[in-house]
């Protein structure tokens, strides 16, 4: 089903295993994290998410609600979270909502709103 599909991707995301998050989804994916800016394609993922998730020394993701309409080939999942990220000055935890669109059993949306602000001001925090 879609939603186990999303939890297995970000459980892998969690894991920093790139290679597990980028078998589940599209070639030509779009990773749209909406205040940042689109990115289109496995290699642009991989290149754009693996700096960052190597900056954290641990990541969590706390789920607080997921819904999910589809079958094991094609559907919806949108979810309301908070993503942690353990820096060297402590965590960050932006609130974010995410939307993601299965196709062909694969991920070819990831879109995440979240407030820019309230990322830079938790990393700042942390970076000093």
């Amino acid at each position: 089903m879609p939603g186990e599909l999303v939890t297995r991707f970000m459980d892998a995301i969690v894991a920093n295993d790139l290679d597990a998050a980028c078998s589940l989804i599209s070639d030509d994916i779009e990773y749209d994290n909406v205040p940042m800016g689109k990115l289109i394609g496995k290699e642009a993922f991989r290149s754009g998410l693996g700096p960052f998730l190597d900056s954290a020394s641990e990541i969590e993701w706390v789920i607080h609600h997921q819904v999910a309409s589809g079958d094991l080939t094609s559907g919806v999942v949108m979810n309301e979270r908070n993503d942690r990220f353990k820096m060297a000055g402590g965590w960050i935890e932006p609130p974010v909502a995410g939307l993601f669109v299965i196709e062909n059993g694969l991920i070819t949306l990831w879109r995440d709103y979240f407030d820019l602000a309230t990322f830079q001001t938790q990393l700042a925090a942390v970076s000093s």
